[in-house]
């Protein structure tokens, strides 16, 4: 193992405690993140339903894995244009999931989400020895889609729907490990939370998708079964959420968390929630886990965050060209060969100062 990657693992071990598993998911590039024997033989803290699953069923946690580099993926992108771009930079990172911000809320949200939509999607894919389809046998008739001729139509559960629970119910198991007693019980209790938000925001939000079958083209019987919603769509609402996060603080019992501000209602489950306030990420602070906005590119034209008024934090913008090489004059060759010329694109673009 090369050095930077011992350094790196090294971090996360020191982040992962039961309270804190994401650290180590989110070690991108690592060895160990994709292979679940690793992760079960060198993660010596992990106990109880956690080290049941790593001991009994392996090919959950390369799922769990998978589910988390999902989440990374999609916070990098609904974050793309922020001033904290979801950098999983492991010096950085770490101080991020230290503080109790809106940042966190989401890593935690969008990871739980991940990994109850990677298990479930493994199942549907015929994947994984423990489950498969969606049973519906129990389960009421779908109601008929208003439409022309639509009226008499036959309707049946059918197709391979989603076993939804059976992602959250493993997503549940491993993600909301238990912590420690005492001062952590309000942190804990906020992950926890967090974490239930980002499950509900895929079970919550199953669609229902149904085939015609009949002569002709006809529709006299509609099978249908349910579907997870899309990963972006779950990353979409939960940006929602964090955009309208709740500041909390911790009940007199240790055990309730108060919203903060008058006339403000008790955040649901499926709202994100925190307890301070997050830093402007404009410089960089290794304690705050602010790699700061310094040579980000920026919109010129735009009044958004991607803007350069607020993603340079008022310093400015300088105007750079670059040139880059790209594919072009791309032909297809009988059978298989696509050959393209590499060409030269000269692109404008405002950098922060």
């Amino acid at each position: 193992m090369l050095p930077s990657s011992r350094t790196q693992l090294g971090l996360f071990f020191i982040l992962l405690c039961p309270a804190n598993i994401i650290g180590l998911w989110w070690a991108v590039g690592s060895p160990l993140v994709m292979d679940p024997n690793s992760i079960c033989r060198k993660t010596k803290r992990l106990a109880g339903k956690q080290a049941e699953l790593c001991q009994l069923e392996p090919e959950i946690v390369q799922e769990v894995a998978k589910g988390t580099k999902l989440g990374v993926r999609e916070c990098q992108y609904q974050f793309r244009f922020r001033r904290w771009n979801c950098t999983s930079h492991s010096k950085y990172f770490g101080k991020i999931l230290q503080q109790d911000i809106r940042e966190t809320a989401f890593v935690y949200a969008i990871t739980a989400a991940g990994v109850s939509h990677a298990i479930t999607q493994a199942c549907s894919m015929g994947e994984l020895l423990q489950c498969g389809c969606e049973l519906t046998r129990s389960r009421a008739p779908p109601v008929p889609t208003a439409g022309p001729g639509l009226e008499s139509t036959a309707w049946e559960w059918g197709g391979c729907g989603d076993d939804v629970q059976f992602g959250y119910e493993k997503s549940q198991q491993f993600m909301d490990a238990k912590s420690k007693k005492g001062k952590n019980d309000i942190r804990a209790l906020i992950d926890l939370h967090n974490n239930e938000a980002g499950r509900l925001a895929v079970r919550s939000y199953m669609r229902t998708e149904c085939k015609c079958h009949g002569l002709s083209g006809s529709c006299t019987l509609r099978t249908c079964w349910r579907k997870m919603p899309h990963f972006r769509e779950v990353g979409d609402r939960l940006l929602e959420r964090f955009n309208g996060a709740f500041k909390v603080m911790g009940g007199n019992d240790g055990k309730t968390l108060i919203p903060v501000g008058d006339n403000i209602k008790p955040p649901d489950k499926q709202d994100l929630i925190y307890s301070a306030d997050s830093p402007d990420f404009c410089s960089a602070n290794r304690k705050t886990g602010s790699l700061g906005t310094r040579g980000r590119v920026c919109n010129s034209t735009a009044m958004d965050t991607s803007g350069c008024d607020l993603l340079c934090c008022g310093r400015g913008h300088r105007e750079e060209t670059v040139v880059l090489e790209e594919n072009c004059l791309c032909r297809f060759h009988w059978c298989c060969v696509v050959q393209c010329r590499k060409c030269s694109v000269r692109q404008e673009l405002s950098l922060c100062i």
